[in-house]
Protein backbone atom coordinates (compact mmCIF):
# COMPACT_ATOMS: atom_id res chain seq x y z
CA UNK A 1 0.00 0.00 0.00
CA UNK A 2 1.65 3.26 -1.10
CA UNK A 3 1.93 6.35 1.07
CA UNK A 4 1.47 9.56 -0.88
CA UNK A 5 2.50 12.90 0.63
CA UNK A 6 -0.02 15.73 0.54
CA UNK A 7 1.47 19.23 0.45
CA UNK A 8 -0.52 22.38 1.32
CA UNK A 9 0.92 25.45 -0.42
CA UNK A 10 -1.52 27.96 1.16
CA UNK A 11 -2.22 29.92 -2.03
CA UNK A 12 0.93 29.10 -4.06
CA UNK A 13 -0.01 25.69 -5.48
CA UNK A 14 -0.10 26.78 -9.15
CA UNK A 15 3.36 28.32 -8.73
CA UNK A 16 4.64 25.17 -7.01
CA UNK A 17 3.28 22.88 -9.71
CA UNK A 18 4.92 24.97 -12.45
CA UNK A 19 8.20 24.97 -10.49
CA UNK A 20 8.20 21.18 -10.01
CA UNK A 21 7.34 20.65 -13.67
CA UNK A 22 10.34 22.72 -14.70
CA UNK A 23 12.76 21.58 -11.97
CA UNK A 24 11.88 17.89 -11.69
CA UNK A 25 9.89 17.02 -14.80
CA UNK A 26 6.72 16.58 -12.70
CA UNK A 27 3.58 15.60 -14.59
CA UNK A 28 0.27 16.98 -13.29
CA UNK A 29 -2.25 14.15 -13.50
CA UNK A 30 -5.28 15.82 -11.90
CA UNK A 31 -6.20 19.36 -10.91
CA UNK A 32 -9.46 20.66 -9.45
CA UNK A 33 -10.10 24.27 -8.47
CA UNK A 34 -12.35 25.41 -5.63
CA UNK A 35 -14.81 26.83 -8.18
CA UNK A 36 -15.31 23.29 -9.55
CA UNK A 37 -16.78 21.81 -6.38
CA UNK A 38 -20.55 21.40 -5.95
CA UNK A 39 -20.77 23.87 -3.04
CA UNK A 40 -18.67 26.88 -4.08
CA UNK A 41 -20.17 29.02 -1.31
CA UNK A 42 -18.04 27.03 1.18
CA UNK A 43 -14.75 28.08 -0.46
CA UNK A 44 -12.10 29.97 1.47
CA UNK A 45 -12.56 33.72 0.78
CA UNK A 46 -11.31 34.65 -2.69
CA UNK A 47 -10.22 31.10 -3.47
CA UNK A 48 -12.40 30.23 -6.49
CA UNK A 49 -9.40 30.05 -8.82
CA UNK A 50 -7.09 28.38 -6.29
CA UNK A 51 -6.23 24.68 -6.35
CA UNK A 52 -8.51 22.58 -4.17
CA UNK A 53 -6.74 19.33 -5.09
CA UNK A 54 -3.97 18.29 -7.46
CA UNK A 55 -2.05 15.11 -8.04
CA UNK A 56 1.31 15.05 -9.76
CA UNK A 57 3.92 12.45 -10.52
CA UNK A 58 7.67 12.69 -10.14
CA UNK A 59 9.12 9.51 -11.59
CA UNK A 60 7.16 6.67 -9.99
CA UNK A 61 6.04 8.74 -6.98
CA UNK A 62 2.68 10.43 -6.64
CA UNK A 63 2.46 13.66 -4.66
CA UNK A 64 -0.81 15.41 -3.90
CA UNK A 65 -1.14 19.13 -3.34
CA UNK A 66 -3.59 21.91 -2.56
CA UNK A 67 -3.78 25.59 -1.76
CA UNK A 68 -5.38 24.47 1.52
CA UNK A 69 -7.01 27.36 3.31
CA UNK A 70 -5.09 29.91 1.20
CA UNK A 71 -3.74 31.38 4.43
CA UNK A 72 -0.54 32.80 2.94
CA UNK A 73 2.87 31.31 3.63
CA UNK A 74 3.05 27.50 3.64
CA UNK A 75 4.69 25.82 6.62
CA UNK A 76 6.41 22.50 6.03
CA UNK A 77 7.97 21.05 9.16
CA UNK A 78 8.87 17.64 10.50
CA UNK A 79 9.46 15.83 7.21
CA UNK A 80 11.54 15.79 4.04
CA UNK A 81 10.98 14.37 0.58
CA UNK A 82 13.83 12.20 -0.69
CA UNK A 83 14.69 12.31 -4.37
CA UNK A 84 16.91 9.47 -5.58
CA UNK A 85 18.93 10.28 -8.70
CA UNK A 86 20.50 7.72 -11.01
CA UNK A 87 23.97 9.31 -10.87
CA UNK A 88 25.92 12.24 -9.47
CA UNK A 89 25.43 14.62 -12.43
CA UNK A 90 21.65 14.14 -12.24
CA UNK A 91 21.69 14.61 -8.45
CA UNK A 92 23.65 17.85 -8.79
CA UNK A 93 21.30 19.13 -11.53
CA UNK A 94 18.15 18.34 -9.51
CA UNK A 95 19.67 19.83 -6.36
CA UNK A 96 20.58 23.05 -8.19
CA UNK A 97 17.07 23.34 -9.64
CA UNK A 98 15.44 22.86 -6.23
CA UNK A 99 17.85 25.36 -4.67
CA UNK A 100 16.71 28.18 -7.01
CA UNK A 101 15.12 30.68 -4.64
CA UNK A 102 15.47 28.22 -1.77
CA UNK A 103 17.96 27.60 1.01
CA UNK A 104 20.67 24.94 1.03
CA UNK A 105 20.72 23.09 4.35
CA UNK A 106 23.56 20.69 3.48
CA UNK A 107 25.56 21.22 0.29
CA UNK A 108 25.70 18.36 -2.20
CA UNK A 109 28.69 16.15 -1.42
CA UNK A 110 29.99 12.66 -0.77
CA UNK A 111 28.88 10.95 2.44
CA UNK A 112 29.53 7.55 3.97
CA UNK A 113 26.17 6.36 2.59
CA UNK A 114 26.06 8.09 -0.80
CA UNK A 115 28.46 9.39 -3.43
CA UNK A 116 26.23 12.49 -3.70
CA UNK A 117 23.85 13.74 -1.02
CA UNK A 118 22.47 17.17 -0.17
CA UNK A 119 19.55 18.82 1.62
CA UNK A 120 17.72 21.92 0.43
CA UNK A 121 14.52 23.77 1.32
CA UNK A 122 12.95 24.83 -1.96
CA UNK A 123 11.42 28.29 -2.37
CA UNK A 124 8.15 27.03 -0.87
CA UNK A 125 9.85 25.65 2.24
CA UNK A 126 9.64 21.95 1.33
CA UNK A 127 12.77 20.13 2.52
CA UNK A 128 14.29 17.85 -0.12
CA UNK A 129 17.04 15.30 0.38
CA UNK A 130 18.63 14.64 -3.02
CA UNK A 131 20.88 11.62 -3.25
CA UNK A 132 22.41 8.90 -5.33
CA UNK A 133 21.65 5.61 -3.60
CA UNK A 134 24.83 3.66 -2.80
CA UNK A 135 23.70 0.69 -4.90
CA UNK A 136 23.21 2.97 -7.96
CA UNK A 137 26.81 4.15 -7.68
CA UNK A 138 28.27 0.64 -7.54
Amino acid sequence: MPIEPYLFFEGRCDEALAFYQRALGAKVEMLMRYRDKPTPEANPHGAADKVMHASFRIGDAVVMASDGRCAGKPSFQGFALTLSARDEPEARRLFAMLAEGGQVQMPMGKTFFSPAFGMVNDKFGVLWMVMVPAQAAA
